[in-house]
């Protein structure tokens, strides 16, 4: 587990807690690792979760397959990036997503009720997991918010300028990379795949934007922030 202890002080979870004190921390709450190969499912819909996870390598999706077999991705997991947090509290019913391994991965498993219930040994950054965790769930409500801007825009055009303007602001620049194929790009924005291919060619035949599989080129001034 040590050769993970950078990742996780990386994670939001270990914010403010030295590598020494992360790597102690490990064994003060319990933390359990496992291997997950591409196409593998780390939770499944309708699961109950008592752990809150963090992946230290590879690539995940949260996403959900409607009625009718359509899929919707609703967020990516990197690498130090937290997930199930929203889960893990008593009573807060089963999970209403899958997911699902995209890269071979490695997730570690911390439980719940050992993040939040001081330790007999006392150690002096269990209180900071505490906030972090808080300030995680802010953050991904945060997240939640910003894709609902993209994808109740009224057209596929619209969705994909609020989606790619906004990465193009993470980024700081009008030349970036996404994170998903056209297939998962088109799930992740809930428009049809060929439509969505149409759209973005004739953004490109109009001088809006160049792109290169996922690697895009804004030529439209961004939005004050």
């Amino acid at each position: 587990m040590k050769q993970y202890v950078p990742i996780l002080k990386k994670s939001q979870l270990f914010n403010g807690v030295s590598e020494e004190e992360t790597a102690a921390m490990i064994g003060c709450l319990g933390a359990v690792s496992q291997k997950y190969q591409k196409g593998e499912y780390v939770f499944r819909q309708g699961e109950y979760l008592k752990n809150i996870t963090v992946l230290v390598s590879g690539r995940l999706h949260i996403q959900k397959d409607d009625y009718l077999g359509n899929l919707n991705i609703l967020d990516e997991i990197k690498p130090g990036e937290m997930f199930g947090e929203a889960y893990a509290a008593p009573n807060s019913g089963p999970l209403l997503n899958d997911v699902v391994v995209i890269e071979n991965s490695m997730v570690f498993f911390f439980d719940i009720d050992k993040i939040l219930t001081v330790c007999p040994s006392a150690c002096r950054f269990h209180s900071l997991l505490v906030k972090n965790l808080f300030y995680t769930i802010s953050s991904k409500n945060r997240s939640l918010i910003q894709k609902l801007e993209h994808i109740t825009k009224r057209s596929t055009r619209e969705k994909l300028l609020s989606y790619l303007s906004d990465e193009a602001q993470k980024n700081g620049c009008c030349s970036f990379a996404i994170p998903f194929n056209r297939q998962q790009l088109a799930a992740f924005l809930s428009v049809d795949r060929s439509a969505m291919s149409n759209e973005l060619c004739r953004m490109r035949d109009e001088g809006l934007l160049e792109f290169n599989r996922n690697h895009f080129i804004l030529k439209i001034p961004l939005p004050l922030q």
